[in-house]
């Protein structure tokens, strides 16, 4: 059985509640990633931002305003304001069709995978499509 852990990503970018969505932004323009695990002062998983939760809080540029304003409107949303509570999450035994299947009902993106009670990574749809991607390579040779 293959599980999440031999797929997810171990490398976490997490942020605060109390950064902002313009912060929140700039690290996931900077660093090419959608989901963002949200932890407290302890490092504990409280929720999950996405990219498609930037969008929705984020002032469209067909608004009329140029880019320093948007930034600074957007420097006043806290991320605790726009993050969802409610997710699912994997241990990182959890089998890999297990964890297709809770992605494909909770339609985040991702899931965030744990050992225990500590996050230790994140799986995502593109680690999906790599596997897929790597199993046709591997069926042509």
């Amino acid at each position: 059985m293959i599980t999440v852990k031999e797929l997810m990503r171990d490398q976490l970018y997490t942020l605060k509640p109390t950064n902002t969505v313009h912060q929140a932004r700039n690290l996931m323009l900077n660093k090419h990633i959608r989901h963002i695990p949200i932890v407290d002062n302890n490092g504990k998983f409280i929720g999950l931002l996405t990219k498609r939760d930037i969008l929705a809080a984020s002032i469209s540029s067909l608004a009329g305003i140029g880019n320093n304003e948007r930034d600074e409107l957007e420097d006043g949303i806290p991320i605790s304001k726009i993050m969802t509570t409610d997710v699912v999450v994997a241990q990182e035994d959890t089998s890999l069709l297990d964890a297709a299947q809770h992605m494909l009902a909770q339609k985040h993106g991702c899931l965030p995978i744990f050992k225990g009670d500590q996050l230790v990574g994140i799986l995502t749809e593109s680690d999906f499509v790599r596997l897929a991607v790597q199993l046709m390579k591997n069926s042509v040779k």
